[in-house]
């Protein structure tokens, strides 16, 4: 067997789609399963949409994914130039080739004389406009002209495309590793242009030398791509390469959460989720977040897109890159395509950030809270706080809304809260727990609870009547994690400031 060889071909035309980031990973599962190389080749042929910053942005989204190619532009392997604009010359060779064979034909037609076709082809009431067996004898081509007219075209450089010669009533034949055997008709094909005018091929020819010549193996990509199956099925074997074709797969879509077809980004600018995985800075558009910036780990935003078209028989939903490499196989891929659910995707997070351990974290998380102008100096203090609050917290984000107040004391504090259950003996217990805690030698979360629990009793109040105002002084409001391990780790000196602070504030407003 030939060593396993995929690749993952986007075009650098802007963000990188979720699925596009899918596609990429099953191919690399693939490839890592079977000890194989996962190629990266951009397809940058047409020119005219391509984006400055798409390929390095490209690269940056694989690599915190932690799927990074084995080769590509930014790594050469013996393959290589992995850029099509670097291997134009290449593909005009092969389009002359199959003109030689009579499998492709020069069209010299003019985009106004197309479009007059299609008018034409309209106005007679036909549905189907395409450029194909039924018009290509009516159009200016080196079938309609003859070998003399053709030559004298040819010789002032008159131009041209290259178009492959679909021929009529014949089926093309192939195994989809998902879908199983896949037969097409020719009928519904029209006679794609392989070559442009600036010589550059379009993505049909450009794709089958590529794979040919880089030997790819195994060719996975979305289903969009399956009506174009039957055209380079054609071309393998016009080429006479049908023996080094490709195992082919095509992957369901992602499909948007609400409604039918395909995942898209006004979806997500509408429902108000990502689809990019990283943030992308567009032409027009401006900055626009993506799953990193919005507070994912790599670990789980892999994991979640995983399941979105595959699982592995079992009710497990948790995987390390490590575990879908072991377990992936084809044949547990979905044909039918998967709903993308946002909240889901926000579990997968919450899980990885909950069994994720402090020094996986602590990078993360540390940036969140520079960018809020906290300069971390006690690693450890810092890495307890981690530890503390990261079962509460869905996004990295969140590891901020849950733990800002360790750093900054409260701006506001939520005394109504308080003030409707106040009085004399709630004030004058919190002055004893002050000077108690003023006295203790330890300051350990056990110490501080069994302290406040002997105060109370002997203030013949209730522990749970007193724990919410002591909240409130130590973090402004109702929330964060246990009370007294909160207290540890602001440390004796700030938990007693809060404590006074906060009883100030309420002697003014009784």
């Amino acid at each position: 067997m030939n060593k396993v060889r995929v690749r993952f071909a986007p075009s650098p035309t802007g963000g990188l789609h979720l699925g596009g980031i899918r596609t990429a990973l099953y191919n690399y599962l693939f490839a890592k399963k079977y000890m194989g190389d996962f190629v990266l080749r951009v397809e940058d042929t047409d020119q005219t949409r391509y984006v400055k910053g798409a390929e390095e942005y490209i690269i940056d989204c694989l690599n915190w994914c932690k799927i990074s190619p084995d080769e590509g532009p930014h790594r050469e392997g013996e393959y290589g130039p992995y850029r099509q604009s670097e291997r134009k010359s290449l593909y005009k060779e092969y389009a002359e080739q199959l003109v030689k064979l009579g499998h492709a034909y020069y069209a010299f037609d003019t985009p106004a004389e197309i479009e007059t076709m299609r008018e034409t082809l309209k106005g007679q009431g036909k549905d189907n406009l395409q450029y194909d067996y039924r018009v290509r004898f009516n159009m200016k081509n080196s079938l309609s002209l003859s070998p003399e007219e053709t030559e004298a075209l040819l010789k002032i450089n008159f131009p041209h495309v290259i178009r492959l010669k679909i021929e009529r009533d014949e089926f093309v034949y192939f195994k989809d590793m998902i879908r199983g055997d896949i037969e097409m008709s020719t009928n519904g094909l029209d006679d794609k242009v392989l070559l442009k005018a600036d010589g550059m091929p379009t993505y049909h020819l450009a794709v089958v030398v590529d794979d040919y010549l880089m030997k790819i193996t195994h060719a996975f990509r979305g289903e969009e791509w399956l009506p174009s199956a039957p055209i380079h099925v054609l071309l393998w074997k016009y080429l006479g390469w049908e023996k080094h074709m490709p195992e082919w797969a095509h992957f369901p879509l992602i499909l948007k959460p609400d409604g039918n077809g395909k995942l898209s980004k006004r979806d997500g600018e509408r429902l108000g989720f990502p689809v990019f995985a990283m943030e992308w800075n567009d032409p027009v558009k401006g900055e626009i977040k993506g799953f990193k910036e919005l507070g994912f780990l790599p670990e789980a935003f892999l994991n979640m897109l995983a399941m979105l078209g595959w699982n592995n028989g079992t009710e497990q939903e948790i995987f390390s890159l490590d575990e879908m490499i072991d377990q992936f196989s084809i044949d547990r891929i979905h044909v039918h395509g998967a709903k993308f659910d946002f909240e889901k995707a926000k579990w997968y997070n919450h899980e990885w950030i909950k069994k994720s351990s402090v020094e996986r974290l602590e990078h993360d998380v540390k940036k969140i809270f520079e960018k809020k102008g906290v300069s971390v100096s006690d690693e450890e203090q810092f890495g307890s706080i981690i530890e503390l609050i990261k079962d509460r917290c869905t996004l990295l984000t969140d590891f901020w809304e849950q733990g800002h107040f360790f750093y900054n004391s409260p701006s506001e504090i939520d005394t109504a809260s308080i003030l409707s259950k106040w009085n004399e003996n709630k004030n004058q217990f919190f002055v004893e727990l002050i000077r108690t805690y003023s006295l203790l030698p330890s300051w350990k979360s056990v110490e501080l609870e069994n302290t406040f629990k002997e105060i109370a009793a002997a203030s013949h109040l209730k522990p749970g009547e007193l724990m919410l105002p002591f909240r409130i002084m130590l973090v402004g409001g109702k929330f964060g994690p246990g009370i007294f391990d909160i207290a540890s780790l602001l440390g004796k000196t700030e938990t007693i400031k809060r404590i006074e602070h906060t009883l100030s504030l309420l002697n003014q407003k009784i």
